[in-house]
């Protein structure tokens, strides 16, 4: 199969790596990227030593709930690995329908969970995916799409009217593959099967993301997306705005808060518009940070 993995993670796919990487990784204790991670052991459950293998094969069917999420909501994540997480994870709910509506899910992942009784939105498409044996280790990175939204524009208005006539199915596909005009749309369509697949597209940037985090956006799930991606978060501003935003699980919100200057905090002890339990660490951190 074919795997598309970063340069980091690609070291560890390598044929004459150590069998002690080898378990590490396994064990899934080298820090990796969610995708990375998945990729890497699906890889592994089929090494010919034993020892890697069963590593491999307990550390998936193991998996903690925030990295499964994390692995469904990665839109590089490969198809082999949607289809095995799907087939070891069926019954949690959550994980199987964020896995049934990714953008590179197989037929016979969605036949898989149909099966199981998850309703299929009409017109989900298979991937097409070609077998081979030897990983792809060159990463590929989301087309920059930074242009400015002109809601008044003809064209904007164009495809809102034809988003109107756009069944379940459809909305999803251009969520997961449209441009910026289609994301602005589908961000606040009512479904959250819809809106939820917006911040699944490869091409969705910084910027976007961050004017979400801010939002009042009503699908929860994609505020916690968010906060499973390592490199949104990296960004100051995006943790400011999930810290301020009263839909980020609490959490999360608690733990970017850590990471704010005192100028933040500060205002957040102040604020109105959090709750009362992130203005009162706010201040707790604020205290701490004095005595130091």
């Amino acid at each position: 199969m074919t795997l598309k993995i970063s340069p980091a993670a690609a070291l560890y796919a390598r044929s004459d790596i150590p069998k002690q990487d080898k378990l590490k990784v396994a064990r899934g204790e080298v820090p990796l990227c969610a995708s990375d991670l998945g990729a890497l052991l699906v890889l592994l459950s089929f090494d010919a030593d034993q020892e890697v293998k069963g590593a491999a094969a307990h550390s998936l069917r193991e998996m903690p709930h925030d990295l499964l999420l994390a692995i469904a909501a990665s839109p590089e994540a490969h198809p082999k690995v949607i289809d095995l997480l799907a087939r070891l994870h069926f019954d949690k709910t959550d994980i199987a329908a964020q896995l049934l509506v990714h953008r590179s899910v197989e037929s016979r992942t969605v036949e898989f969970l149909a099966a199981k009784g998850f309703a299929v939105p009409t017109g989900v498409s298979s991937s097409s995916v070609q077998e081979t044996c030897t990983p792809d280790l060159v990463g590929t990175a989301p087309e920059a799409d930074e242009t400015e939204i002109d809601e008044e524009g003809e064209e904007y208005k164009s495809k809102y009217k034809l988003c109107q006539e756009m069944g379940v199915a459809e909305k999803i596909k251009s969520a997961l593959s449209g441009d910026k005009e289609w994301r602005t749309i589908l961000i606040k369509d009512s479904n959250k099967l819809v809106s939820g697949a917006v911040i699944k597209n490869p091409r969705i940037t910084e910027a976007e993301v961050l004017a979400i985090a801010k939002s009042k956006i009503q699908n929860d799930e994609i505020l916690r997306v968010i906060c499973l991606n390592r490199e949104w978060i990296k960004n100051y501003q995006i943790r400011k705005a999930l810290v301020e935003n009263s839909k980020t699980p609490l959490p999360n919100a608690l733990r970017f808060m850590s990471t704010l200057g005192e100028k933040d905090l500060t205002a957040l002890a102040k604020s109105k518009n959090v709750g009362t339990v992130i203005s009162t660490q706010a201040r707790r951190f604020l205290l701490a940070k004095t005595k130091h």
